[in-house]
């Protein structure tokens, strides 16, 4: 019998994670280590920071874990993949980043020196992951989401070094650095993926009341969660005070408009729960490049009512547009809440440097780099118009480098995972649980509806 491409999907898996994770174990055995203890004198600084990180560590840790987890549950009999996938994907993102990032900026005499910042920024760099993963959410196996994650990686840590450090960029909530890089790798792999036209609906695609209710709740976990995502990384004090007020104000400007938006846009005035699992999270995306900036809480609610807007006519007008046009595929709507208000956040960052130039009362900009560097600050002085426009236009030069290095890594990537080893699933085998999960239900009461999961391991077997 000739040898299927789905070659060999269940020892696939397994075998690169092992290999990985004992490789990881030979790594840390010998160039990882903690940070030295603190001399008695630093020992009270060390627990402040400590105590001030941790907090806000664990609230990012929930909005990953559980929120975006329970947000990609929308498609009703791929729940227990996306759920697990996204578990999965975090950790093995979070100690690949670990591991660059620990070459790259922390080798030194031989010995990366670890802590919980270290740890922070390492998590950040996954998130990029989680949210590319969702154009391309229920099409692709397992192994393809992990070399997808082994090759996005080092490209984001090369962008956000190019964005913050060479182009000094202020974004201290990842607005342009992490939502619009994710967004463009995402829909780059999408379109080298799936380069067939347009697609008629999935019979398993439609969410069901179950599933939609699910993802409503992720949603209200990221949006109660979310301020500390983005002021994590501010100079503790005024700034990450700031940041925390506009974040709130931003997100609670966009939830309200995100109901206003979706009623008006439907003939019966009804609620679209898709809109609601997405544009109330967008005044989140957009503030992240402004959240520590001196500006008016005008200006925060002002960011989340058109991020939110521009939300939910991307996901009514732009998705089906792109996918007649382009026949691009964005499963999950990422260019509507990360790429669309990012752009926006970009943009807004712009004008706040622009305005907060001519303010006579002095600009206060402050960040702590991504990539864990050296501190990027512009504490206490004001501006003069040479030096913000500069500054502005920097803003938008790093938006224009996340685009296009994130777009073509995403092709790139896109190329690489259409390799026949990688166990891409078959068209009618997409969107289903039973593909990568014993299902107990169907093991304890087999039936003639259980074609599916005969299917799936007729598939598996044969190969």
């Amino acid at each position: 019998m000739a040898t299927s491409p789905f070659t060999q999907p269940r020892r696939l898996l397994p075998l690169f994670l092992g290999l990985f994770q004992g490789t990881l174990l030979l790594f840390f055995a010998l160039f990882v280590t903690y940070e030295p203890s603190a001399q008695a004198e630093n020992a009270n600084l060390l627990a402040n920071k400590v105590y001030s990180t941790f907090p806000f560590f664990q609230d990012i840790q929930v909005m990953l874990v559980v929120g975006l987890g329970l947000l990609l549950t929308f498609l009703p009999r791929y729940g227990l993949s996306a759920l697990t996938h996204n578990f999965l994907l975090l950790n093995f993102s979070m100690q690949w980043a670990l591991v660059l990032q620990g070459l790259l900026h922390h080798f030194h005499h031989g010995q990366v020196q670890l802590d919980l910042h270290k740890l922070l920024i390492s998590e950040f760099a996954a998130v990029t992951v989680l949210i590319s993963v969702g154009a391309i959410l229920g099409r692709t196996s397992p192994c393809q989401l992990l070399i997808m994650a082994t090759c996005e990686i080092p490209v984001y840590l090369a962008s956000e070094w190019v964005i913050i450090n060479c182009l000094g960029v202020l974004d201290v909530g990842g607005t342009i650095t992490i939502h619009v890089f994710s967004c463009y790798f995402g829909l780059g792999v999408s379109k080298a993926l799936f380069r067939a036209g347009q697609q008629p609906l999935h019979p398993k695609e439609a969410p069901t009341p179950r599933s939609d209710l699910m993802s409503l709740v992720g949603m209200l976990i990221l949006w109660v969660f979310w301020p500390s995502f983005v002021a994590v990384l501010c100079q503790p004090g005024d700034a990450q005070h700031r940041a925390i007020l506009n974040t709130l104000l931003a997100m609670s400007a966009g939830a309200i408009t995100t109901v206003v938006a979706s009623s008006l846009l439907e003939r019966d005035g009804k609620l679209s729960p898709g809109h609601l699992q997405n544009g109330s999270l967008a005044g989140g995306v957009v503030i992240g490049a402004v959240a520590d900036m001196a500006m008016p809480p005008v200006a925060a609610l002002a960011l989340g009512s058109l991020s939110a807007l521009a939300c939910v006519l991307g996901f009514r007008f732009l998705t089906p547009l792109l996918g007649r046009k382009l026949s691009l595929l964005d499963q999950c709507g990422i260019h509507n809440l990360h790429g669309l208000p990012g752009t926006l956040g970009a943009a807004a960052s712009a004008m706040a440097i622009l305005v907060a130039s001519k303010d006579t009362s002095g600009s206060h900009f402050s960040q702590l780099s991504p990539s864990g560097g050296n501190a990027s600050e512009v504490l206490g002085e004001q501006w003069g118009d040479r030096e913000a426009s500069r500054q502005a236009l920097h803003q938008v030069a790093g938006l224009a480098v996340a685009v296009g290095v994130s777009l073509l890594g995403g092709l790139l990537t896109g190329a690489t995972l259409q390799l026949p080893c990688l166990a891409q699933p078959p068209e009618r085998l997409c969107f289903d649980d039973s593909l990568y999960f014993k299902i107990q239900d169907q093991v304890e009461n087999p039936g003639p509806d259980n074609t599916t999961e005969e299917g799936a391991l007729a598939l598996k077997e044969q190969i």
